[in-house]
């Protein structure tokens, strides 16, 4: 008896017959674990891979000096001083992350019905927008544009009984992004969801010539679950009134998520982002798939929460669910990541080097 092509073959005399065999058999000529055998072989067929060049890193500013405090429910994520958000931006140049995204956490007293904090030049995010500018020019920032770290009621925009106004919003809106422009912003981000907010805010860039300001728009944002412990950090949660299915989108939604990127992209979008992210890949590879525009993902705060939180019990391997999850953006299409694991995944880059 011989083997050739994986079937069997009986010989009786000169002339070989194949002999049916009583259950198929592999061909064990194709053998994809060949490519699998060692870690160099991987490498060289690998399809996704994640870099520094693929990280934003979301940072939380507090009043005050000195000072960095701890967020309970994202443990390893800390509330920063100005003076701390610059060294963190040294860090950042030095771990080579191209990019810092800044959202404040605002004192009670200084929160209001209408978000008036918010056009202050000289609140947290100006302040850190340009102490990280002074001393890290070249380093990419970007800002968050929406009113709840700024409003009494814990919602992105103004509200009249008991209704959230659009247009209203955006007229506020639209100052706030110039009050940041002016301070040395790299990118607004508008986080609202209002509807015809990123081209009024691009005319409104535009007219006062910050004709290189980017937009990333927040284009698919759905009212999610997985928002909590951002909530806390900014000190939203406890004041938010009702909830943000109005203006956030749907979850259940998918081509409504294709009509928003589609609008944002012709009001002047440079970029659009899907929030969350891991429960969304699905939206981040039809909104890669139908628009080629670049796209971000915000690995929001739930998602690392999980994460963490998980690793800190021993229930998982945190260093490889971490990466096993970035990776998981760049297969879904992202061309970027805004992930508090930002600077441990590129601690890790670079001992890999």
């Amino acid at each position: 008896m011989a083997i050739k092509f994986g079937r069997p073959i009986e010989l009786r005399g000169d002339t070989p017959r194949v002999v049916e065999a009583a259950a198929p058999r592999l061909d064990l000529a194709i053998r994809p674990r060949r490519n699998r055998k060692a870690e160099w072989a991987r490498r060289l067929v690998r399809e996704n891979v994640v870099t520094t060049d693929d990280l934003i890193w979301p940072v939380f500013i507090i009043d005050g000096n000195n000072t960095r405090s701890p967020i309970a429910s994202m443990p390893g994520v800390e509330r920063l001083t100005v003076d701390q958000i610059v060294r963190d931006a040294e860090r950042a140049v030095k771990l080579d992350i191209p990019c810092l995204a800044l959202f404040p956490y605002t004192e009670p007293g200084l929160r209001d019905e209408v978000g008036s904090e918010a056009l202050n030049a000289d609140n947290l995010v100006c302040r850190a927008v340009r102490a990280v500018k002074a001393e890290f020019p070249d380093i990419g920032i970007l800002c968050d544009v929406a009113l709840d770290p700024f409003t009494s009621h814990g919602h992105d925009g103004l509200i009249r009984e008991g209704v959230i106004l659009n247009d209203e919003t955006v007229e506020v809106l639209v100052r706030q992004a110039l009050v940041q422009a002016e301070a040395g912003c790299d990118i607004i981000a508008p986080s609202d969801m209002m509807d015809g907010r990123v081209g009024a805010i691009r005319a409104a860039l535009d007219s006062a010539g910050f004709l290189d300001v980017q937009i990333m728009a927040y284009a698919a944002k759905y009212a999610s679950a997985f928002y909590g412990p951002f909530r806390d950090a900014i000190g939203s949660a406890k004041t938010l009134s009702g909830d943000k299915r109005t203006y956030q989108m749907d979850p259940a939604n998918s081509h409504e998520a294709l009509r928003e990127v589609e609008l944002d992209i012709a009001e002047g979008a440079d970029m659009v982002m899907v929030k969350p992210g891991l429960p969304y890949l699905d939206i981040v590879r039809r909104v890669k798939d139908t628009f080629a525009m670049p796209t971000f993902a915000y690995q929001v705060s739930g998602e690392y929460a999980m994460i963490a939180g998980a690793a800190a019990n021993g229930w998982i391997d945190g260093d490889r669910a971490m990466l096993e999850s970035l990776i998981a953006f760049k297969r879904a299409g992202a061309d970027g990541i805004l992930t508090y694991f930002a600077p441990k995944i590129a601690d890790m880059l670079q001992a890999h080097r």
